[in-house]
């Protein structure tokens, strides 16, 4: 059994599927407390539900694009399983991760979009930077960046992990705290070969709106 907060139809709001519509399975938990959270509700709330049921759930959307997020879905290991009956049962799947959890015994299929955590998040100590060497070509990193320190030090992890050889990486703002063109002007500066996002889903709906 997983416990699991909510299932729901909208379009992806980031990363290079940004646009598309998509079922997002959020799973209950978090092993994380980053200072600008915008699930906390997701930390307890939840229902048990089986695998099958799960799929059962995702299957009535009739969208063949199914992403696992949180909280962190990596906390209940069950999830494991869960992706790989998704994509056994021929959805294209990904997974939202803040990469303080291994995630080499994840579906080779599974496409991961991993969050490492920038000093302002209050969790730099949880990053496992281990798990850069487990990721796949078309797996992501994604960077919330709240700060001139937070920029600085995402330069310096890409460049220290040789990421641009590794996978694609997605910068966005930490919402309300930094402005977009901050961060652009930054990129446009340093030449950084990144991809600038906006978390799309806070501009179409109100940014505090769940199941969307």
């Amino acid at each position: 059994m997983l416990k699991i907060n909510e299932i729901y139809y909208s379009i992806q709001g980031e990363g290079s599927k940004v646009g598309l519509p998509c079922v997002f399975v959020r799973l209950t938990f978090c092993n994380l407390r980053c200072t600008y959270c915008d699930t906390e509700y997701a930390f307890y709330e939840g229902k048990d539900f089986s695998i099958e049921e799960i799929i059962q759930e995702v299957r009535k959307y009739n969208c063949s694009f199914v992403e696992l997020t949180g909280g962190e879905p990596l906390v209940q290991e069950e999830s494991l399983g869960l992706m790989k009956q998704l994509a056994d049962s021929g959805f294209e799947v990904l997974l939202e991760t803040s990469g303080s959890l291994p995630i080499k015994n994840i579906d080779l299929r599974v496409k991961i979009i991993m969050d490492l955590k920038t000093p302002s998040s209050g969790m730099l100590k949880k990053n496992m930077y281990e798990n850069i060497g487990c990721l796949k070509k078309n797996d992501e990193v994604k960077f919330v960046i709240g700060s001139r320190e937070d920029y600085l030090w995402s330069k310096d992890i890409i460049e220290k992990y040789t990421l641009n050889n590794k996978t694609e990486i997605l910068f966005s703002v930490v919402f309300g705290k930094l402005l977009p063109v901050e961060l652009v002007n930054w990129i446009l500066e340093d030449k950084l070969n990144v991809r600038f996002q906006l978390q799309l889903h806070k501009f179409i709906w109100k940014p505090e709106e769940r199941g969307v």
